[in-house]
């Protein structure tokens, strides 16, 4: 390949660049030890100033300390392993991406398609095994990998076969290749023989096999229809077009049965070569003899090694060196070259490959360069619909899910609890005539829906757990360890979700209420009854509403009794009194006489004011009066805490065969106090009985059942001191579709248990605490600087037009007081026939002045 793309170069006009290294393009044998006995010999003999031509990761190995010692540039375009590092290797140059760049390319494909398990396979040498613990970075948060199928690179036909076998048991029918080229269409031929490369499998194949797509044969790409490549992007161009038609024409020349075309490899070579004939030309004038120094290399062979005094400013200038090559932009960064974008490709099979769509690093999977920078966040939420349609393998447009019933199973098993009572979650019955069992519940439906959901089919078959005698062969946990030991791939049903059963299985999301809680009898508390019409209101807030009552009747009284007759009251003070507060106590039901009118505008202001007050204050009052009535209703027979009842060896319930016997054992229940139940009429025939008879005071339970309880037995029981595999994955998203739906959820869970429900829901009313002060203070705050205006205006304009009296010259302060007392008490005999007149109660009479 080398020589013919020096000839090339030659015809292209570039001969001079490359007669300054006119030896230096040897290719090296194959095997690793001859390989560096030659690289010896071309630095001793030949005095070589550059090597390209490591072409694996593996013999790039064995140069890398040879270039070290003599400080020579080991240059490949081929060797991609990250475990190779230029960082580590100072006089190592990759003029190639490594493998590592193109797994966020493979994560996108994957995430794309939402799979949820994904298997790599590749082989056990330094190409295959350096990429993986990127690959599984990338993958962390998009799938799992639930094994590894690792291959020598010298397997056989039969070892091939083993371990495709070995996958086909699996569930994963997604696989990500990473290998060589002559044992991966070997993978293929074997993969197609045996039915891999039909419906419903995935191959995804990294660049070590992408490149040779578009070289490969017919016969090779008809093995492989379906696969999607990844391939490092290199744009076309009209010098691109020209070198290519300029190569195939010397190959067919001079190897006339060999129908090869020029790979990503080739076009990498000649920019290879271009970068280093660059760096050369600039160095042509440096003196690049070698100095011999005492220096032997670490194999058998003991020649003395040489010292390039060209080598360090060699490499600075090929790393600096920036040029447009065949395959676009070339330059180096860190001595290698850094790559953001790949082609994602399709095999047709024997019609040959066609793109897909490009991967870049800002934009995720987009369908051609053109929309680069269109998309916001397009890397975060990839759909398919960012490809072009893809033909998978089997040659269908049907998107495979990932993951089918390892073979020799047609159905998923579908285990199913057997129970005595709360059967309106699951149901299990037995048809009359073929005495098959019948599965029904809440739970069952809500499962169907969101299978039904899924964009595949799932066949599947519900399977109860019970004996021969058709009862329960065990509890949730025997019956969640099922699927632990592969005898259900499921369960549906009342299971809860605990720490220990998540060590076992995978759960998808609830779709009913979590938890626990404790249920007790209900009791009335008559004596609270009998005074509950003051704890509506915390006692600072009735003093401040009967304080505000006095005060706004004296407000009221101040502004009317000069111009009011019915507020100028009897001949005693105490009538008056009287008079001015049963006007404003009157306003609790909004009821006055015709007798105490309020004729004056800063009283009628006062009032209003005062009214829209006890408005607010009695409506809150009733609100809260009507909450205590109903939660008076439902006092639990037990308030103590769960200590109490373990100190005083109380019997609790329990539901057989749940969780909550263990908890209460961890509690410090005793178990001798400890009663099982089935139902929920076990459980009410429990509370009837005397402690003495195994009666309880109080049973635990999950949440969905007690709320089942309480829809049968209404006001008897109230709840206290609450406590606090990939088709799981696509139920887990379904069900929340499912739970989105609000319509479809009301009829399945009016089905089951709505119902069924005759009474109230009274648990909103379990506490209702008293309405404080606090929540009026801006109330009482408004009223009372609102009602003050008034009152100080009103102050004002008395003492303005009784000057005289303030001002008196000869009279003492008490005089002074006791005659503006007296001046108030009068009437006012103006106002009084104003308002008299106003009011339509006689003849305004004749005006004073």
């Amino acid at each position: 390949m080398l020589e013919e793309i020096k000839e090339l170069d030659s015809e292209g006009g570039v001969a001079t660049r490359s007669a300054v290294m006119p030896d230096g393009l040897k290719q090296l044998p194959k095997t690793y030890v001859d390989k560096f006995k030659e690289a010896i010999n071309l630095i001793q003999d030949d005095e070589v100033q550059a090597i390209i031509g490591p072409m694996t990761s593996a013999q790039a190995i064995y140069m890398l300390h040879l270039g070290k010692k003599t400080q020579i540039p080991i240059i490949s375009f081929t060797a991609t392993s990250p475990s190779i590092s230029p960082s580590h290797n100072p006089y190592f140059i990759r003029t190639t991406h490594q493998d590592s760049s193109q797994v966020d390319a493979i994560a996108a494909v994957v995430k794309t398609f939402q799979w949820r398990q994904v298997i790599p396979i590749y082989e056990d040498t330094e190409y295959g095994n350096g990429i993986i613990p990127y690959l599984i970075d990338a993958f962390q948060n998009i799938t799992k990998v639930p094994y590894r199928s690792v291959l020598p690179e010298s397997a056989n036909d039969d070892r091939i076969l083993q371990e495709l076998y070995k996958l086909m048991t699996m569930q994963t029918r997604v696989f990500v290749l990473h290998m060589d080229t002559a044992l991966g269409v070997r993978i293929f031929e074997k993969a197609k023989s045996i039915g891999m490369m039909g419906k419903g499998y995935t191959w995804i194949v990294t660049d070590g096999l992408g490149y040779y797509l578009t070289s490969f044969n017919s016969s090779v790409l008809d093995t492989m229809q379906g696969v999607i490549g990844i391939r490092r992007y290199v744009p076309e161009s009209s010098r691109l077009s020209s070198f290519r038609s300029r190569w195939m024409k010397k190959f067919r020349k001079d190897n006339r049965n060999n129908e090869e075309s020029l790979d990503i490899y080739g076009i990498m070579a000649y920019d290879t070569i271009w970068l280093l004939a660059n760096a050369i030309e600039k160095l042509q004038r440096l003196d690049s003899r070698f100095v011999k120094e005492n220096v032997r290399a670490k194999s058998s062979h003991a020649a003395r090694l040489s010292i390039s005094q060209i080598g360090p400013k060699l490499l600075q200038e090929i790393s600096n060196t920036k040029f447009e090559g065949l395959s676009g932009d070339f330059g180096l960064v860190d001595r290698q070259l850094h790559v953001n974008t790949f082609h994602i490709l399709n095999v047709l099979g024997g019609d040959g490959v066609r793109e897909i769509g490009i991967w870049t690093a800002s934009d995720g999977i987009i369908k051609d360069l053109s929309l680069n920078g269109t998309r916001k966040n397009g890397n975060l939420i990839p759909t398919h619909d960012n490809l072009y349609p893809v033909i998978w393998p089997g040659n269908t447009i049907a998107i495979p899910k990932g993951w089918t019933n390892p073979t020799g199973e047609n159905k998923l098993r579908i285990g199913v609890p057997v129970r005595s009572g709360y059967t309106e979650f699951v149901r299990v019955t037995r048809n009359t005539h073929s005495n098959s069992a019948v599965v029904d519940g809440y739970c069952i439906d809500v499962f169907n829906a969101a299978i039904g959901l899924l964009p595949y089919a799932v066949p599947y078959e519900f399977h109860p757990f019970e004996n021969a005698n058709h009862t329960a062969a065990g509890s949730y946990n025997d019956l969640i360890y099922q699927v632990y030991l592969q005898n259900f791939d499921a369960v549906v049903g009342d299971v809860t979700i605990t720490a220990n059963r998540s060590q076992y299985v995978d759960f998808t999301l609830p779709y009913v209420e979590a938890g626990a809680s404790m249920i007790v009898s209900t009791r009335k508390d008559f004596y609270k009854e009998a005074v509950i019409f003051f704890l509506p209101l915390e006692w600072r807030l009735w003093l401040t509403i009967v304080a505000f009552f006095v005060y706004i009747g004296c407000v009221i009284w101040i502004l009317e009794h000069r111009g009011n007759r019915e507020f100028r009251g009897g001949p005693y003070p105490m009538y008056q009194i009287g008079t001015m507060l049963s006007f404003s106590f009157s306003m609790l039901v909004f009821a006055h006489s015709n007798e105490e009118k309020v004729l004056s505008s800063p009283g009628r202001f006062v009032m209003i004011l005062w009214l829209f007050a006890v408005f607010i204050l009695t409506t809150s009052y009733t609100a809260s009066y009507s909450a205590m009535l109903l939660a008076n209703r439902f006092q639990p027979t037990i308030t103590d805490d769960v200590n109490h009842l373990i100190k005083n060896r109380y019997n609790v319930g329990y539901k057989n065969g749940s969780f909550i016997e263990g908890m209460l054992k961890q509690m410090g229940f005793d178990e001798s106090n400890l009663k099982g139940y089935h139902t929920s009429e076990d459980l009410d025939e429990a509370f009837s009985k005397p402690r003495q008879d195994g009666g309880i005071v109080a049973a635990f339970d999950e949440l969905p059942y007690i709320e089942l309880l309480l829809t049968k037995y209404c006001d008897k029981y109230t709840k206290v001191f609450p406590k606090g595999s990939p088709l799981g994955l696509d139920i887990s998203r379904t069900i929340l579709s499912v739970r989105e739906d609000k319509e479809k959820m009301k009829r399945i869970r009016h089905a089951w248990f709505e119902g069924k429900r005759n009474c109230s829901d009274h648990d909103s009313f379990g506490s209702s605490n008293s309405l404080s002060l606090y929540s009026f203070r801006y109330l009482f705050v408004f009223v009372g600087v609102l009602s003050l205006i008034p009152l100080l205006l009103h102050l004002q304009i008395f003492l303005s037009k009784n000057l005289m009296i303030l001002t008196s010259p000869n009279t003492s302060i008490a005089q002074k007081v006791v005659k503006l007392v007296t001046k108030f008490n009068e009437e006012d005999e103006r106002r009084l026939r104003y308002y008299e007149y106003h009011a339509g109660i006689g003849p305004i009479g004749s005006q004073g002045t």
